[in-house]
């Protein structure tokens, strides 16, 4: 269904018309403004989770350098006894 476009035959614009189009352009911005503000929120959202993955990532990444240094200290140890003992 396509929307009628009603010509005008006024040489001017009147006040009233002009007003009726600014209130029209007025509530597109509005509209434009709300769907900025969730697309804002989306990205906020988005940037705090991969903040909190990150950080996850960063802790597991220390805990699994810290057991690899343990493992080869233990490796190490190991490997001195052994020499040891024969």
């Amino acid at each position: 269904m396509k929307k009628e476009i009603k010509k005008t035959t006024e040489k001017y614009v009147t006040e009233k018309t002009f007003e009726k189009h600014m209130l029209a352009i007025a509530k597109s911005f509005a509209r434009v403004n709300e769907v900025s503000d969730m697309i804002l929120k989306e990205i906020r959202n988005i940037h705090e989770e991969n903040k909190y993955f990150r950080h996850s990532v960063s802790d597991l990444s220390i805990d699994n350098l810290s057991s690899n240094r343990k493992i080869e200290n233990l490796t190490t140890r190991v490997e001195r006894l052994e020499l040891k003992v024969k």
